[in-house]
């Protein structure tokens, strides 16, 4: 299993708790009001407002906080978000990408850097590590849609790239450009997906020890409870006991 999909299952499991769940809210509802700002305010019109309210609906977020979202957007007083990508390495050589849309770019830098710092890693310069990543197109369904034999096809015929079909759901990937029409076409046959959203994508993964481990997603908590940080990857993998116990 990629370390990319134990962390996210790591952090969905987490993510069901009400605290986090708030803040997840939070997170999302930046990305929509920023979505919004760039674009159209109508999701159908705007492809990047449509990935943030997907993403905020396969969550659960009540569609008064999207609509309030999205209103938000054209208020006098709104803040102004830039995004911001850090790149740095954390315990055991393990490469890390932080992106995030702050309104204070010292303040994200510093606290960003500080949690890389305490967890034994160190940050580094753009483009340090990001080439050992892919930028694709992401859209994950539900394991029930269809079992994998119809998801690759139906993923073939939408111009997808890979899947990659785990016992909970199914990834389907994509080239940044392919994304919106494979969206699309998926969508006729399966409904809508569970996410879709563009992603960085490990090249390779390195494994790592439990002690190193238990360190990175101690790190990658810590970067995911940042206001500022949206989404965090990195391209290790870990034992099955420590994924339990970390799930647990």
């Amino acid at each position: 299993m990629a370390g990319h999909s134990q962390f996210k299952n790591i952090m969905h499991k987490k993510g069901k708790q009400d605290a986090i769940r708030s803040k997840l809210f939070s997170k999302f509802a930046r990305e929509i009001t920023v979505a919004a700002k760039m674009g159209m305010p109508d999701p159908a019109m705007n492809p990047r407002l449509r990935l943030a309210v997907l993403a905020a609906r396969a969550e659960n977020m009540p569609k008064d906080n999207i609509e309030r979202a999205i209103k938000k957007a054209s208020a006098s007083d709104t803040e102004n978000y830039d995004e911001v990508r850090y790149e740095g390495y954390a315990p055991g050589g393990v490469a890390v990408i932080v992106e995030a849309l702050t309104d204070n770019r010292n303040r994200t830098a510093g606290e960003v850097r500080s949690n890389f710092t305490k967890a034994g890693g160190a940050l580094a310069e753009t483009g340090a590590v990001s080439f050992m990543f892919d930028r694709v197109g992401l859209i994950v369904y539900d394991r029930k849609v269809g079992d994998d034999e119809a998801v690759l096809e139906a993923a073939i015929e939408a111009g997808a790239d890979d899947v990659v079909s785990g016992p909970e759901e199914h990834e389907i990937f994509t080239s940044v450009e392919a994304l919106r029409d494979a969206q699309k076409t998926l969508e006729a046959k399966f409904g809508e997906p569970k996410k879709a959203s563009l992603v960085w994508r490990p090249q390779n993964t390195i494994t790592v020890d439990d002690e190193a481990g238990e360190k990175i997603l101690k790190l990658i908590g810590a970067l995911e409870d940042n206001d500022d940080v949206q989404n965090v990857t990195a391209n290790f993998e870990i034992s099955e006991a420590l994924l339990a116990k970390m799930q647990g």
